[in-house]
């Protein structure tokens, strides 16, 4: 009997430890832990955030308050129109310019899951056109990216899209943001967006 509750005891606490590296972005409610940069629209309408193109049509972004080194980011997205957005990792903003490692959220046929090199060398590298199928645009999409050290690693409703090493994304240092591509007509909805420090 003590047996048993001596591994009830490590279970639990096992748990609680877990648990507590997880940290909810978003808390369903409002922008609270967040900063808008840009004229875009960020906003929050029953329990999802919503990021929508303005009237100025250029880029947006919505970062942490706090920055993130290691860690996976699970979230749910669903596309409305164009959809171009895109989730940055150990990224910096200075007006809407933004230094940092972009994994694309776009249209079908557009690389969704690949790594973008914003102010950079661009594209780092995409996924294989087959794996696009995995996006299911105009429903609820699972992202899932995995940051540590110098390797990124994103999955798209559990399909990996793509594993990158690079040397230059484990020196950065910054926060996570969303974004709004420039050009108009964007629309994502987001939800679900929680955070494990690695």
């Amino acid at each position: 009997m003590k047996k048993i509750l001596v591994l009830a005891f490590l279970f639990a606490t096992v748990n609680i430890a877990f648990a507590q590296k997880k940290e909810k972005l978003f808390n369903g409610k409002n922008l609270e832990g967040w900063v808008v940069y840009g004229t875009e629209k960020w906003y929050v309408e029953d329990g999802l955030l919503i990021s929508e193109s303005g009237p100025d049509k250029g880029y947006g972004y919505l970062g942490t308050e706090k920055d993130y080194q290691d860690f996976e980011i699970t979230l749910e997205f669903k596309q409305e129109a164009n959809g171009n957005s895109g989730v940055f990792i150990r990224s910096t903003v200075d007006g809407t310019k933004v230094s940092g490692w972009q994994v694309e959220v776009a249209p079908p046929g557009h690389d969704t899951g690949g790594i973008y090199e914003s102010y950079g060398r661009g594209w780092l590298i995409k996924p294989d056109p087959e794996k696009d199928k995995a996006l299911k645009f105009g429903e609820w999409n699972k992202m899932r990216i995995v940051v540590k050290g110098d390797n990124v690693t994103s999955y798209l409703n559990g399909v990996e899209m793509v594993n990158f090493t690079d040397a230059k994304i484990g020196e950065g240092k910054g926060g996570v943001l969303l974004q709004i591509h420039d050009g108009g007509g964007i629309k994502v909805y987001w939800r679900k967006i929680v955070l494990k420090k690695l």
